[in-house]
């Protein structure tokens, strides 16, 4: 990747990771209300919710941020390499 490639790529990728970040909370969010037992996410601090809970809700949040920003950052850079005809790497 040139120079000027890279200086263009940058702010794309910094721009579609946000995007990403925004998107998996609100999945997340989304996943949690049909599958867990209240409405609101477990914090790991509040002992008054179980334990697993509180992993279950951790195992989720990770898997669902993996994939949303693998599929997010993969996105932006086919489109930049659909636009710019050169791979982002």
């Amino acid at each position: 990747m040139s120079v000027k490639s890279k200086a263009i790529y940058t702010p794309v990728s910094l721009a579609t990771s946000v995007l990403g970040g925004i998107l998996a909370g609100l999945v997340f969010k989304g996943v949690w209300k049909r599958v867990g037992d209240d409405e609101s996410v477990p914090d790991a601090n509040d002992l008054s919710r179980s334990v697993w809970a509180v992993l279950a809700a951790a195992a989720i949040q990770g898997a669902v941020f993996g994939l949303v920003k693998a599929s997010v950052e993969r996105a932006g850079a086919r489109g930049y390499k659909s636009v710019m005809h050169e791979s982002p790497t």
